[in-house]
């Protein structure tokens, strides 16, 4: 194959491939660079001081707790008064858990999986959409018939998902965000 400004020549077969974002510079990926693996320890560390600081400048009480749960580092804050911290329907909580996983990747380059959970927020609604997600496949199974659900977070698509699939079906994500729901499809 000849290469022309559109068209790259194919490789050998012992040569590794790239693909195009493998082969970008980082700025131009918009990602930090690929390295080492995190370390989970660390980024709770990060968090935790991170949080404990936010806490402080908002005058609020509450103690925080650090796990490593699923390969992704998990931190809680529990205790006082923290609904501000969660907001209608988790709205500050996601906002408070990308500026924490910003302030992770700022110390350590790296970007973070890690999860927020305020005042025991997402465990409560980990168990609500779980007990969703398998009555929906029991209705589906009943009826033979799709069904969509109300538009999620990614956290809660997830939960539904696995929810769905060890009831023994499959869902899939349908839309764009901050619309984007599950749906639940037959056997």
């Amino acid at each position: 194959m000849t290469e022309s400004p559109e068209t790259l020549t194919a490789p050998n077969d012992d040569e590794p491939t790239a693909t195009a974002d493998e082969s970008a510079p980082p700025a131009a990926t918009g990602r930090p660079p690929k390295g080492p693996a995190p370390d989970l320890e660390k980024e709770s560390e990060i968090a935790a001081d991170y949080l404990e600081d936010l806490l402080d400048i908002a005058d609020l009480d509450g103690d925080i707790d650090m796990d490593v749960e699923h390969d992704r580092a998990a931190v809680s804050v529990v205790g006082g008064d923290l609904d501000d911290l969660v907001g209608r329907e988790g709205v500050v909580l996601e906002a408070l858990q990308e500026l924490t996983r910003l302030a992770v990747l700022t110390q350590t380059g790296h970007r973070s999986r890690l999860m927020l959970d305020i005042g025991g927020y997402r465990a409560g609604r980990r168990a609500v959409l779980s007990e969703l997600g398998t009555a929906t496949a029991e209705k589906v199974k009943t009826t033979g018939e799709k069904i969509r659900l109300e538009p999620m977070s990614p956290f809660e698509r997830k939960i539904v998902h696995d929810a769905v699939a060890a009831a023994g079906l499959t869902s899939e994500s349908e839309g764009e965000e901050p619309n984007r729901r599950v749906v639940v499809l037959p056997a």
